[in-house]
C-alpha cells in the first residue's frame, strides 16, 4: 500500500512539474518567425479569412493563429493572397487546441 502512494504521489508530482512552465510561459511576450498566411485562402482551414504563421518547432510545422486585432487586421493585406516571411511579437495561449497569438508587432521580413 505504501508504494503504492508513493508512486502515485511520485506521479502527481512529475505531471505538477510538467504543467507548470507551460502554464508560466503562457502570456509571456515572445517573437514567431515564419511564413505568413491565410487560413482561408492558403491553407483552407476557415471560412472567412484570418492570419497564421506557420513555422518549424523541433522539426515539426506549428501554426499560430493571430488573434483578430487591429494590427492583425491592417496586416491581413500583406499575405492574403500568397504567403510571405514574417516576424511577429505577441503573447500565445492555447484556444480549443490551438496556439493563439495576439500581436503586438508584425512586419514582413526583407
Amino acid at each position: 500500500m505504501k508504494k503504492a502512494i508513493a508512486l502515485f504521489a511520485g506521479v502527481t508530482g512529475l505531471i505538477i512539474a510538467l504543467a507548470v512552465p507551460s502554464l508560466a510561459a503562457e502570456g509571456k511576450e515572445v517573437t514567431i518567425k515564419g511564413e505568413g498566411k491565410c487560413a482561408k485562402c492558403s491553407l483552407k482551414e476557415t471560412d472567412s479569412c484570418q492570419n497564421v504563421i506557420q513555422t518549424k518547432e523541433g522539426g515539426k510545422t506549428v501554426t499560430y493563429y493571430l488573434a483578430k486585432n487591429d494590427l492583425s487586421k491592417e496586416f491581413h493585406s500583406n499575405i492574403c493572397k500568397e504567403a510571405k516571411k514574417v516576424t511577429a511579437k505577441g503573447t500565445v495561449k492555447e484556444v480549443d487546441g490551438k496556439k493563439e497569438l495576439t500581436v503586438s508587432k508584425i512586419d514582413l521580413d526583407k
